[in-house]
């Protein structure tokens, strides 16, 4: 599933490619993925421009003239596309927008477990769907402080805090696992256990890994493509995620792997306490 590195990364490519665009017709191939698509035909969406697209944790909004938006979430195989008009439409292929200049967007999900939509959302604002998410990991509100408040009196794994949506999104299973490698902690640890001072270090470096996956274009695991069709380069630069029975890049220690919240969890039992 794509995480907030992959979300920002396909974020600015359809910025680029949809911004200053007039929406001149909307054709839906498939009744629902995890929502109804067939409301976008009666939504009024033709004449439209869109001004430009920005990220809320993994979900992407394309503002669209008259204070609306178009939501979009990725679920576990979702792929967008812009593409001339020539192109036949792909098996999987469930949506396409047409815009002015000849381009297509074209939404794409194996799975149907992704999400598009329209929500009114006012300039700079966010629509109410997503009043429940949490902090942003790269904003000045994610500090140290801040996650050693929310976790002081929780009994529960500090991997689950942190992939708790209310309390920070976006920062999903990959990222979660290379920052507490990076970070030396134990992801079974409970997050009432934890130091003022291991907050910090968690906090600093989510910062570098998420930016560092941005800079690579996000992790290419299995499904996830950019705009382009490209993969995500900083898959090359995992320590820990998804390398369990393998040795500790750092000691030699055979790398552990536990399930945590219905997830795998890889760490090294040494470097990690």
């Amino acid at each position: 599933m794509p995480e907030l590195p992959e979300a920002e990364t396909i974020g600015r490519a359809l910025d680029q490619a949809l911004a200053g665009k007039k929406i001149t017709k909307v054709e839906v191939f498939t009744p629902a993925m995890r929502t109804a698509l067939t409301p976008l035909l009666s939504a009024g969406l033709e004449g439209n421009t869109f001004l430009k697209v920005r990220r809320r944790g993994r979900y992407l909004l394309a503002d669209i003239t008259g204070n609306r938006c178009l939501l979009m979430h990725f679920g576990m195989s979702g792929v967008v596309r812009v593409e001339t008009g020539d192109i036949p439409r792909r098996k999987h292929e469930h949506v396409f927008i047409h815009l002015s200049g000849g381009n297509i967007f074209r939404f794409e999900c194996t799975r149907r477990f992704s999400l598009l939509e329209v929500h009114e959302c006012h300039p700079e604002g966010f629509p109410a769907v997503l009043a429940h998410l949490g902090v942003e990991p790269l904003s000045g509100d994610f500090t140290g402080e801040y996650l050693f408040e929310k976790c002081r009196k929780r009994n529960v794994p500090v991997k689950n805090l942190l992939m708790d949506n209310q309390i920070v999104t976006g920062i999903g299973n990959i990222y979660v696992a290379e920052t507490l490698f990076a970070s030396g902690i134990d992801p079974r640890r409970p997050g009432c256990g934890l130091r003022a001072d291991e907050c910090r270090s968690i906090v600093e470096n989510a910062r570098k890994i998420l930016q560092s996956s941005i800079e690579c274009g996000g992790t290419t695991i299995s499904d996830f493509r950019h705009v382009d069709g490209s993969e995500g380069k900083f898959v090359l630069n995992l320590q820990i995620y998804g390398k369990a029975g393998m040795p500790c890049p750092v000691c030699g220690t055979v790398i552990d792997c536990v399930r945590l919240g219905g997830r795998s969890s890889c760490f090294c039992p040494e470097c990690q306490k």
